[in-house]
């Protein structure tokens, strides 16, 4: 459960960030041009760079499926595609090895929103372009952030390739849902001894809730604080957990969750949540697996 908790930290700063990423401008040479990132710094990129540090497992997962020859380094918390553990990693999102960074010899290093400012700071003083990229906490805010990895590995066509086919997944997932009787949903970020956490109505995950034609029960919390009494209150027909660390055996066997209705009648259900907590590439699947747990038979 710590391990848990730690993770919805990192979730919890990713989902709750304001600060948004800017457009690539004022080209200065064929060889180069200007980026302002999420924290409104302007940095020389190469352009078509080739050797591409990840600070981010969602820009891992970006970076990979635009062009995966490009990733040279990663953190220890990028996991996705399987293939990422071929690539050396340079440590943790917060505190990574910059000795590691600099013998990689990257054109480029790009980060999630967990790296702080100073650590790019300093890789630029160093003379290794630094960048972090966010965008808003939606769907295409999803969007956006892959085509600015796309234009930036100079990768665009696929960027949108891949962007056209997330759209249209959404759009069927919907369609498929939208007339359907809404069911009482409540989606388990922690619980136990670290506390009752859930996703919030203006959370990404509740807004995705609500696309599936579900009643998110905490739709009227704004960010993740829940409590117990609350749950008990509503007693949802479906709840939904982690997949990893053994969520739903634990959830299932605590007092007093065990008393919940949809623990009696088996309506706990596990979805792998990095395919919502990562802004990016997975959300439209992400998405999928939402309606197919809450809607199993429009699918």
């Amino acid at each position: 459960m710590k391990k848990y908790f730690i993770v919805f930290l990192l979730t919890f700063f990713s989902l709750t960030s304001v600060f948004s990423a800017g457009t690539k401008e004022n080209i200065t040479t064929n060889n180069s041009f200007e980026f302002i990132d999420s924290y409104n710094r302007s940095v020389e990129i190469k352009t078509n760079p080739q050797r591409i540090i990840s600070l981010g497992p969602n820009i891992t997962e970006i970076i990979s499926e635009l062009n995966f020859e490009k990733l040279v380094g990663r953190t220890d918390y990028c996991d996705y595609p399987e293939k990422v553990s071929q690539v050396s990693s340079i440590g943790t999102i917060m505190n990574p090895n910059i000795e590691k960074i600099i013998d990689l010899e990257p054109d480029l290093v790009i980060a999630s929103v967990h790296a702080p400012k100073e650590l790019l700071e300093t890789l630029e003083k160093m003379n290794i372009p630094a960048i972090a990229i966010y965008d808003d906490n939606s769907l295409e805010g999803s969007y956006n952030l892959i085509s600015k990895i796309g234009y930036i590995m100079n990768e665009e066509k696929k960027a949108n390739d891949i962007i056209n086919s997330n759209k249209a997944l959404v759009e069927e997932v919907i369609s498929k849902t939208k007339n359907l009787d809404k069911k009482s949903v409540y989606y388990v970020i922690s619980f136990g001894e670290w506390g009752d956490f859930t996703a919030g109505g203006n959370t990404f995950i509740g807004k995705m809730i609500n696309l599936v034609s579900a009643t998110n029960i905490a739709e009227d919390v704004n960010g993740w604080n829940f409590s117990i009494e609350q749950l008990i209150e509503k007693d949802p027909q479906i709840i939904i957990v982690s997949k990893y660390y053994d969520s739903k055996n634990q959830f299932i066997n605590t007092k007093p969750y065990a008393d919940l209705t949809a623990v009696k009648e088996n309506r706990v259900y596990e979805i792998d949540n990095n395919l919502l907590d990562r802004q990016g590439i997975r959300n439209a699947q992400g998405l999928l697996e939402l309606a197919k747990i809450i809607h199993n038979e429009a699918f």
